[in-house]
């Protein structure tokens, strides 16, 4: 199952008295694996950087000027996320700031109900323990020396090893990604392809539409490895 882990910085902690996303990262997991595929990006929060948020991310206002905007990278982003789910650590803070983002461009809001929060997770695997990023790197042994500050892309990838851990242990997630390349290997070999293929009845418009429908199930679709072998 495809996943992005998601993480925002900000300029402090209410988008609506006017603080504003100054970075996103997202880490793509599939089944729980990160794929290496990542979205990543600072943006220009078009005003000053309070020195109490400038204290947690290090982003200073001047580093941030001639950045990209929200509205300039919202494509990009949502595209990215599709519509996967979403895993996110405190994620009523992180959304209601893309939420209000969206807003003010007119874009439609993302639902609650596509978004996991770790922090609710944690808390409910380890009541009365701190479940901050920090004290789960801790408990589970994942080292965090990297994050001398916060940071959106540094943080989701930290959150990756962590979520894996809450969902049963990165040996549960590997498994799982064995057992889907037998499953896949499975089908292959009892499907085979026919000695000579057989004529097509179908027209030129219908194999570029079909064609068209395939390449939208990604390559992770086993239709793909049949086209390989046609080719």
């Amino acid at each position: 199952m495809r996943e992005i882990i998601l993480d925002t910085e900000t300029t402090g902690l209410d988008p609506v008295r006017g603080d504003r996303i100054v970075e996103i990262g997202c880490v793509e997991v599939f089944n729980l694996i990160p794929t290496g595929q990542v979205f990543h990006c600072y943006l220009d929060p078009q005003r000053d950087m309070p020195e109490e948020a400038f204290r947690v991310h290090g982003l200073s206002r001047e580093f941030l000027t001639g950045k990209p905007t929200f509205d300039q990278i919202v494509d990009d982003f949502l595209s990215f996320i599709g519509d996967d789910r979403l895993v996110i650590h405190n994620a009523e803070f992180d959304m209601k700031f893309i939420n209000h983002e969206l807003k003010m461009i007119k874009r439609q809001p993302i639902l609650m109900d596509r978004v996991l929060d770790t922090l609710a997770l944690a808390r409910k695997k380890h009541p009365g323990s701190s479940n901050s990023l920090d004290a789960l790197c801790a408990r589970y042994k994942i080292d965090n020396s990297r994050r001398t500050k916060h940071g959106a892309l540094l943080d989701g990838e930290i959150l990756a090893e962590v979520y894996a851990e809450l969902c049963g242990g990165r040996q549960t997630a590997l498994s799982l990604q064995a057992a889907e390349k037998v499953v896949v290997q499975e089908i292959k070999t009892q499907v085979g392809a026919r000695p000579q293929a057989l004529l097509t009845k179908l027209s030129e418009d219908e194999m570029a539409l079909h064609s068209k429908l395939v390449e939208k199930m990604g390559t992770k679709a086993i239709w793909s490895y049949y086209i390989k072998e046609d080719h």
